[in-house]
């Protein structure tokens, strides 16, 4: 009950924080429903399905929010909040296909309902229709930041998938991986305002940076919470990394502070995706008791901490304040 009520407490302050643009966010679920009624029933209704599952837009409320303080006045900020949004549902599509995962959000996945064929082609849809939105206003600048955003969370998929069921993964290549796969869509979704208009282009590089910072600072908490959350709360099992043989951050460190034996066998779960080797129990006591976590932390409040000295340049006002306050808010989730 207690884990409930701060998850309802943590989106109660998102909300709070971006309500400025809550009726922009309304405009957003706006625009899908006018995008997806013009698409192929089929394509209509898992991305719907995927969209409605509970994300609480993150994304496209950044975009939102840095336009406003960016002084931004027209209807470009909608649709590529819109855009943003439309490319993270397809990477969650795909990932999940990758993954085998059954679970996202507390709801069944697209491939478990529809299958991988229907859901990657329907992924491949959502990617490929970005792009044209972008190309109906002649957004050569705001694609070419699109899509190379989108190519290194395609590499990061690449080089993940490359190291999948293995335990020796060194730090420089889970923080490389964190941020193709994760920090790069955030670092889009702050400066794609900036392309807005001439006045803002010197923010665009600051504006990335902010965006990377809050993006791995969003990643390394998102790994505590795959050993500290509820599944309930997760909306998928937990120590679902493990079971997908993905190893992070609080597994990096924890590993050289364990005998060769105990290394064995965590490396198994790796491996195999199951706990055989050494129980779920045992895991977590390791990872919650061995100071590992308390790192993670730290690391993940050195990225906000780098995301707001970046937002020391950017344009004064309650739009400046509630982008420093988000990041905070998505810190605490793991606190």
């Amino acid at each position: 009950m207690r884990a409930n009520v701060k998850s309802l407490n943590q989106a109660r302050q998102i909300r709070q924080v971006f309500g400025p643009v809550m009726d922009r966010l309304d405009q957003v679920e706006n625009f899908f429903e006018r995008e997806f009624s013009r698409a192929e029933p089929m394509v209509r209704e898992v991305a719907t399905y995927v969209l409605a599952s509970g994300g609480k837009r993150l994304r496209p409320a950044l975009v939102l929010l840095v336009s406003r303080m960016l002084g931004y006045h027209g209807e470009r900020d909608v649709r590529y909040a819109a855009v943003v949004e439309m490319i993270h549902t397809a990477t969650l599509i795909h990932d999940d296909i990758i993954d085998g995962s059954d679970l996202r959000r507390g709801h069944a996945t697209a491939n478990t309902r529809w299958g991988n064929q229907t859901s990657v082609l329907v992924g491949d849809w959502l990617y490929t229709r970005t792009m044209d939105l972008c190309l109906e206003l002649g957004d050569v600048d705001v694609m070419r930041l699109l899509t190379t955003a989108t190519l290194r969370m395609t590499e990061g998929e690449i080089l993940a998938d490359r190291i999948r069921g293995r335990i020796d993964v060194d730090e420089g290549i889970y923080m490389d991986i964190s941020q193709r796969k994760t920090a790069e869509l955030f670092a889009a979704a702050c400066a794609l305002p900036a392309l807005f208009q001439p006045a803002t282009l010197h923010l665009t590089e600051r504006l990335l940076a902010f965006g990377r910072s809050v993006g791995v600072s969003f990643q390394l908490v998102d790994d505590m919470l795959d050993f500290t959350a509820a599944r309930a709360d997760l909306g998928k099992p937990v120590m679902a990394d493990l079971r997908e043989g993905r190893v992070t951050l609080p597994i990096i460190l924890l590993l050289p502070r364990l005998d060769p034996r105990t290394r064995r066998r965590l490396g198994e779960v790796v491996s195999s995706g199951t706990f055989e080797a050494i129980s779920e129990t045992e895991v977590l006591e390791m990872v919650r008791t061995s100071g590992v976590l308390d790192e993670v932390r730290r690391r993940a409040r050195d990225f906000a901490a780098r995301a707001a000295h970046e937002a020391e340049s950017f344009p004064k006002g309650s739009e400046r304040d509630s982008l420093l306050l988000a990041s905070e808010i998505l810190l605490d989730r793991g606190m």
